[in-house]
């Protein structure tokens, strides 16, 4: 363990802390000294007390080394604090004190001094809010933070002191058991608080909001030690669109980095993406408070045929399994039900046992217990101005609790308004080990975004030892680029057993064709500086003789020049046709300085734009990842062999994407992108028809 890690565990769990500066510090010191049962310090050379903290002159004065500060001086001040701090032997400081590398160039030198500064103490921002300790209720926070205590429940880390804030402001009874706001992360990253809460007995989820991730290997390797440690972690990530983007990188210096990169990483490790604050805490809640379901197959309730209707049709839109209930349990329930309920899932028990709380219990688990992974029911509680007593409601809630905890499945209560759900009501149903979902779609969504992890999960964990990701080396981009041209690319796969037409490169100054060849056959251009033939009339297919490749050769010369007057091309490749295609498909690799090489899937040919069926993989990989990418093709049927037609050899087209990618990995110092497009799959084949690779120049 670093010093500096050991001094991050001393951070967030303190033994005393020290508010140093002078308004902002104040607001913090003041809650956290009514509520913290360590020792509280103040220190400000011109202020006797700190609200009712006595206060230090100096740093220096401290009665010993503290193990968590949060600094809240001018600018002019923070280094030489955070200096003194370091020597001092200091465990770790929240730096709320803003303009660093958020300011770009303006602000990267006095954010590199603050580094130098801190040494091997463990400092939380600059430009962050600080953080929040809600087991012992370390409070180093220059806003109200509440009262609440907790025993277990999230940890939120998050890039947005703002977002932070609103976060632990909500009224949805999610248990928090810690915050961290971690600003400009000068020093300590998102992926050093993920790693030490991970290991934390108080922590069962962790919350992310990110709007940009500096190291993705080690974003990788933590990301994997939560998966192995059941702790799911939901993330929010900003930088979508444009706009999005550029905010990023001018709140925190951020690289929002290239979305579809990021999608297929949170995927890969299992990382369950929402993108609302919303779904994040209803998600966050039902992991924390339910646990994990292992599938997605639900056993839902409502006492409204509405309710009932509305369920069916969203759970099928974001994938909850609402299998009808068996013969045995359809019997069971018949007995159990008025006459004029009828069996189905959802069910509606209908009034008449609407708080029957003799009944309920046995309604619920006779469902329940027919294999499903989870349960829910839908219910609003009304405020005390329209009902009084609520008894019914919670009745069925408790009678709800009763068959989750018999059935050993996560549950959920469920209200269709946000607000029907009451604070009392929730703490009840807390208690019970059931969550208290808060708005029919975010509540059903949290749901079926756990279900999926757990799924997911499962899935590596069987399969995989590890899921941790690093990427691949790839060449700065010089802006000095130079295509390969067609025919020698060819030659460059064939070298990774890439199959690719039987052909020859011939030159129109002296036209020699290969006896080898048979007709039909197919022309085309052949330049460095042609990337896309079909733009500029570059491709004749079905050449049936000599005599129509002669000709074709020269009407191509004048349509290519017609176009494009710079490309006077001479060269020209003739290859074989291949017939009997079952599918088109592209191959892609493309490089990110974040993520190194990432291979794109796609349905192929003229299909590539028209239909967008896609799926991206980062690179390095394997055939089973390859394989998976495979079936999630709108075009998988046609590989498969669609209404009765030849099937393709499914092991030869992993192979030869996987070969494809060896390539690449062979040339990642220079290799910028690569299509092949159309890959052509037979029954018996798959031949790479056409070949684009771009390099830096070196």
């Amino acid at each position: 363990m670093s010093k500096r890690i050991e001094n991050l565990r001393r951070l967030l769990n303190p033994r005393h802390i020290a508010f140093i500066g002078g308004n902002d510090a104040e607001i913090g010191a003041r809650q956290c000294y009514k509520l913290f049962d360590g020792e509280v310090w103040g220190v400000n050379p011109r202020r006797e007390t700190l609200a009712d903290v006595a206060c230090y002159k100096s740093i220096e004065d401290l009665p010993e080394a503290p193990d968590a500060v949060f600094l809240a001086t001018p600018r002019s001040a923070t280094v030489d604090s955070v200096r003194k701090l370091s020597k001092l032997g200091a465990g770790g400081v929240a730096c709320f004190t803003a303009g660093y590398g958020e300011l770009g160039e303006k602000g990267a030198l006095d954010e590199k001094r603050l580094i130098e500064a801190a040494g091997e103490m463990a400092l939380v921002g600059p430009n962050s809010y600080g953080l929040i300790n809600y087991i012992s209720r370390a409070i180093l926070w220059p806003f109200g933070a509440g009262s609440q205590r907790c025993t277990k429940g999230v940890a939120l880390i998050m890039q947005s002191g703002m977002i932070s804030a609103n976060l632990t402001m909500n009224d949805r009874s999610v248990p928090i058991s810690y915050v961290v706001s971690a600003g400009n992360q000068a020093v300590l990253t998102i992926e050093d608080y993920m790693d030490v809460l991970i290991d934390s007995d108080s922590v069962n989820a962790i919350g992310l909001y990110v709007e940009g991730i500096k190291d993705i290997a080690r974003f990788s390797s933590v990301a994997d030690k939560a998966l192995r440690a059941g702790k799911p972690i939901v993330l929010l990530k900003a930088g979508k669109s444009k706009i999005g983007s550029a905010l990023t990188l001018s709140h925190t210096g951020s690289m929002a980095g290239i979305d579809e990169s990021f999608q297929t990483l949170f995927d890969l490790l299992g990382i369950i993406r929402v993108d609302s604050p919303v779904t994040m805490l209803e998600t966050l809640k039902f992991l924390s408070v339910s646990g994990v379901p292992s599938g997605n197959k639900i056993a839902a309730f409502t006492c409204s045929g509405g309710d009932a209707a509305l369920l069916a049709d969203y759970s099928e839109k974001i994938g909850l399994d609402l299998t009808p209930p068996s013969v045995t349990a359809r019997i069971t329930l018949e007995a159990l039900l008025p006459d004029i309920a009828t069996v189905s899932n959802p069910l509606d028990y209908t009034t008449p046992l609407w708080g029957n709380t003799e009944q309920m219990p046995g309604v619920f688990s006779a469902l329940m217990k027919d294999n499903y992974d989870a349960a829910v029911v839908i219910q609003d509680y009304p405020p005390k101005h329209i009902h009084e007593d609520n008894s019914p409601y919670r009745n069925d809630s408790q009678s709800f609790i009763k068959a989750c905890q018999l059935c050993g499945i996560p549950g959920a209560v469920c209200s269709d308004l946000p607000e029907n759900l009451d604070k009392e009501s929730r703490e009840i149903i807390i208690e019970g080990g059931v969550s208290p979902l808060q708005g029919f779609d975010h509540g059903l969504e949290a749901i079926a975004l756990s279900c999926s992890y757990g799924r997911r999960r499962s899935a590596i964990l069987n399969y995989e030892n590890e899921i941790a990701f690093t990427p691949i080396d790839v060449p700065a981009n010089t802006g000095v680029t130079r295509l390969i041209n067609e025919w020698q690319g060819k030659q460059l796969l064939q070298q990774f057993d890439v199959d690719v037409p039987s052909g020859c490169l011939i030159d129109s100054r002296s036209i020699i064709i290969d006896p080898s060849i048979q007709f039909p056959v197919v022309l085309k251009g052949v330049s460095d500086n042609l990337a896309h033939k079909s733009e500029v009339n570059a491709v004749r297919l079905g050449i049936m003789s000599e005599d129509e490749l002669f000709s074709s050769i020269g009407e191509m010369q004048r349509q290519i020049l017609s176009v494009d007057s710079t490309l006077d091309i001479c060269e020209f490749l003739v290859e074989e046709m291949i017939d009997s295609v079952l599918v088109e498909l592209l191959v892609g690799i493309n490089t990110d300085p974040q993520f190194g090489q990432t291979l794109l899937i796609a349905s192929g040919g003229v299909f590539v734009e028209l239909i967008g069926d896609s799926v991206s993989i980062l690179l390095p990989t394997t055939s089973h990842d390859i394989e998976h990418a495979l079936h999630q093709l709108k075009v998988w049927p046609l590989l498969a062999g669609f209404r009765g037609k030849s099937a393709a050899n499914t092991t030869q087209v992993v192979n030869s994407i996987l070969n494809i990618t060896r390539f690449a990995a062979s040339q990642h110092r220079t290799l910028l992108e690569l299509d092949v497009n159309p890959l052509m799959v037979t029954s018996t084949r798959v031949v790479a028809a056409d070949v684009m690779i771009r390099e830096i120049v070196r």
